[in-house]
């Protein structure tokens, strides 16, 4: 399956329409302003999300981001040749040990760990997309990061850390649902984040969290009355508005 620039694009335009998608940023400008390279993150409560993400993106940094996926729900089928050939995904075992990880294409999942893994696409110059929540939530409440994160910053700390609230993904496809349905959602892009070189691992990932906790205080599900988020006692950049025509 050969899908040119041309194609991804109108594919992209096409995710954007149908979850009726508002995209925001911290800058304030019209076009999204972010790095060549760069370690997105996001919130995660929905089977689009790393489709939402890839297609807020601008086609010049869509060639080069890889949304990180669990193979057990895209490493078969139609849903495999989506991920890996439209979008290029990188496709981690979410259980069992490294040992059971085969690379089963060149943008499949590597022999090694999920981190050492992702840190080979980024040496290769390559963008990441991953959820550090390790599975999805319910849309409303973030939980604690896992460590990879922090591990990643650590390994490329040249590499920027750009967190991504995603606000309202999880009305789209529901758990336990195979058939999406159109909802209006936000994706937030905030301020780059940098790993200090005295920073600990608990320190990073809070600071990092509280972003994303921020950003989706700030841009509630229409649907609910109120969005919990727990303060973490860390501050971190608060995220501006800015609305993008996709």
């Amino acid at each position: 399956m050969n899908v040119g620039r041309a194609s991804r694009r109108s594919l992209a335009k096409l995710i954007s329409a149908f979850a009726g998608v508002r995209v925001v940023t911290a800058a304030g400008e019209s076009e999204l302003d972010l790095p060549e390279q760069a370690i997105y993150y996001a919130n995660h409560s929905s089977h689009l999300d790393f489709l939402t993400i890839w297609a807020a993106l601008p086609a010049e940094l869509q060639q080069r981001a890889r949304p990180v996926a669990a193979k057990d729900y895209w490493g078969s089928g139609v849903r495999k040749a989506f991920a890996e050939k439209i979008f290029n995904a990188y496709l981690v075992e979410r259980h069992g040990s490294s040992s059971r990880r085969q690379r089963t294409s060149d943008s499949g999942v590597s022999p090694k760990g999920q981190v050492e893994g992702m840190a080979e696409v980024l040496a290769a110059g390559d963008s990441l997309i991953i959820f550090p929540e390790g599975t999805r939530g319910d849309g409303e409440t973030i939980a604690q990061f896992h460590g990879g994160l922090y591990k990643l910053a650590r390994l490329h700390p040249e590499v920027p850390v750009v967190p991504v609230t995603l606000a309202n993904l999880g009305r789209i496809l529901p758990k336990g649902e195979v058939i999406p349905v159109p909802h209006l959602s936000t994706v937030i892009f905030c301020e780059p984040l940098h790993l200090d070189p005295d920073e600990d691992r608990q320190t990073f990932l809070a600071r990092a969290r509280q972003v994303l906790v921020e950003g989706l205080t700030e841009h509630p599900d229409p649907h609910s009355a109120d969005i919990p988020g727990q303060d973490d006692g860390v501050p971190a950049p608060r995220c501006q508005d800015r609305q993008d025509n996709l």
